[in-house]
């Protein structure tokens, strides 16, 4: 359901964060409202894994007492500077580590762990003063497209509580699309974080390869998988990148093109009163499976489309650069990784069917494989960029159907699972083997067996560090197009 009648919309990050600083808003108060909202709100979506009470009103206390004495001190445009989200309610997905804080990842086999490190993105959170809030909600060890855990309720869009919030930052995107919090980190590996956000009507941005490192603790692996954003407004998502861009010592992935002196949201606010005009493909063919595509999702597409053409810039249908049989050089890489997560022997019949699947296809991989499905992936990137050299942005639905059903996902057999899957999301991970800036964006809704629903549009980017452009781009069609953003689930 939408707002009540004359109830204001929820604040967003830097609206929050600007209040807070002001004292019109006071920050043991918020974080109050805002674990309320997660065990009321956020339950009804299945938006947290675990809320997490105490660390929260620690970290609020810590925040009070730093705007206090920027008030005193009269330093709070200092404190906006350093610290611009401030005592802000931001959860981190469960796929992170806390030291102290449950990390179960979505499944049975780490029911009842606790993390003994810190992971360094949640460490770039803790320190930017943001208040966790929780811990959302992800799918086991955040394989699929959408979010139903091991280990407790799944995560549902607030638009229709039937359906699917899309995954594996399932639980993130719901927190934010049903106002529970602003803003909320994701991890996204083959659309982990722009499938969520489509689903739930929001903004979801998977940044360059490069530009958030997963150190110290974790590896960049096979270069697919990066930390992201998702909040309602473009500006908030540049502000959480803000927090956390940025290399650290041993990263394998340099980082390709670092944002300007004061960072993504200064850039994008430079920006604000102009971009120049882009050469964006427009691509309507899916790429990871032969798929029959929504005609309301296409319909989204024109409207961008058609907004984008008013603003000036250069739009041209483009073919597929490759298809569906190509795209399977990508599976190798996404089994082997499955197959490498530490699972004692005696705990393996605790997981789930998709996840086991993944593992024994895995397995059956040799180093012989695996190099050859790493060369092939890069040779498949190579060729796609250079055909995609000629145009700034690709823009494409988001995903090829309405948000699903979780029994059209969520299959008893591995195999018709993955399948299923590629077929609901045909574009987003092609941004993750190329490496290159996304961000998916709710420009549309349509009635769908008599309910609204939300269907997104992908901006991809075609050169690597691009991610302000992006935005720039994304925050253009919200100035012109806005969106609505708060969706309020009816509640038990």
């Amino acid at each position: 359901m939408s707002l009540p009648a004359g109830a204001a919309e929820p604040r967003g990050a830097l609206e929050t964060a600007a209040a807070l600083r002001s004292g019109e808003l006071d920050v043991l108060e918020h974080t109050e409202a805002a674990l309320r909202s997660a065990r009321t709100i956020g339950a009804a979506v299945g938006a947290f894994a675990h809320v997490l009470e105490d660390l929260s009103r620690e970290q609020a206390r810590a925040a009070a007492e730093r705007i206090e004495d920027a008030r005193r001190s009269g330093g709070t445009e200092q404190l906006a500077a350093a610290l611009p989200l401030l005592g802000v309610p931001m959860p981190i997905k469960d796929l992170t580590q806390i030291a102290g804080q449950p990390f179960e990842a979505g499944s049975a086999v780490l029911r009842g762990n606790l993390a003994t490190v810190t992971d360094g993105v949640a460490q770039r959170l803790l320190d930017a003063g943001t208040v966790t809030i929780g811990k959302t909600t992800t799918p086991e060890f955040g394989m699929p497209c959408y979010t139903e855990p091991a280990t407790g309720a799944p995560a549902r869009t607030p638009w229709d509580l039937r359906r699917t919030a899309g995954g594996s930052s399932g639980g993130a995107a719901a927190a934010v699309a049903s106002g529970a919090v602003p803003i909320a980190h994701g991890s996204d590996g083959g659309g982990s974080v722009r499938i969520p956000a489509a689903c739930c009507g929001i903004v979801g941005h998977k940044p360059s390869r490069g530009l958030v490192s997963p150190g110290p603790y974790g590896s960049e692996g096979m270069g697919l998988v990066t930390d992201g954003v998702l909040a309602r407004s473009v500006r908030d998502v540049a502000a959480g990148l803000d927090l956390l861009a940025g290399p650290r010592t041993g990263d394998f992935t340099p980082l390709v093109r670092a944002p300007g002196a004061g960072g993504f949201l200064e850039e994008l606010e430079r920006t604000a009163g102009g971009l120049r005009p882009l050469r964006i493909g427009v691509l309507t063919e899916p790429l990871a499976a032969e798929t029959e595509v929504h005609p309301a999702a296409l319909r989204g597409l024109e409207r961008a489309v058609e907004l984008l053409r008013g603003l000036g810039h250069e739009t041209t249908s483009i073919p597929a650069p490759f298809g569906p049989e190509d795209w399977t050089a990508f599976m190798p890489l996404w089994t082997v990784g499955a197959a490498t997560i530490p699972i004692p022997a005696e705990r393996e019949g605790l997981l789930l069917e998709l996840t086991r699947w993944l593992r024994e296809r895995g397995r059956g991989c040799s180093g012989v494989d695996l190099a050859r499905a790493l060369s092939g992936v890069q040779a498949l990137s190579r060729r796609t960029l250079e055909a995609l050299s000629p145009f700034d942005v690709v823009i494409t639905p988001a995903l090829a159907a309405p948000p699903a059903f979780p029994e059209q996902l969520q299959l008893a057999d591995g195999a018709a699972d993955f399948d299923a899957q590629r077929a609901f999301t045909p574009w987003t991970s092609t941004w993750n083997m190329l490496g290159t800036a996304a961000i998916a964006v709710p420009l549309h809704r349509e009635q769908v067996e008599g309910t609204e629903l939300p269907f997104g549009v992908q901006l991809g980017a075609t050169r690597p560090g691009d991610d302000a452009l992006l935005l720039s781009l994304a925050a253009q069609l919200e100035a012109h197009d806005p969106w609505p953003l708060v969706r309020v689930p009816e509640l038990p």
